[in-house]
């Protein structure tokens, strides 16, 4: 067994798993939504980024890809969260909290296709 390609699949997957819980919930309701979760997601998903950048093949650069693409919309997230909640004291707002959901949103379809592909790749190793 290669610890190193445990330690990824197990990164890869805490960050879908943590970015799903944080965007679960009524998409207007902070309360459903807490914002060490969302601190968590990005942490672990910036951590399966920095360990994907070893892979030279096309199938890494997609996993690449994919990761960086949730990477930055959980950044956007955290910094509208931050502006709603530090600079305009709009959190409570519905409209914002559906913004900082559906970026989640897209970070969680993001992590399902970073998922996919390494299920694929290991579908596809030979012995």
């Amino acid at each position: 067994m290669n610890f190193e390609k445990v330690a990824f699949a197990f990164f890869v997957l805490l960050a879908l798993t943590l970015n799903f819980s944080f965007f679960v919930g009524d998409v207007a309701d902070p309360v459903a939504h807490n914002v060490f979760e969302l601190f968590a997601a990005i942490v672990v998903s910036l951590i399966a980024t920095i360990m994907k950048f070893g892979d030279r093949t096309q199938l890494g650069a997609l996993l690449i890809a994919s990761s960086l693409v949730a990477d930055l919309q959980l950044i956007i997230a955290a910094v509208v969260w931050g502006y709603a909640e530090h600079i305009a004291n709009n959190l409570s707002d519905p409209a914002t909290i559906a913004s900082i959901v559906s970026l989640s949103g897209g970070a969680v379809l993001a992590n399902i296709v970073s998922v996919v592909l390494l299920t694929a790749e290991a579908l596809t190793a030979r012995r």
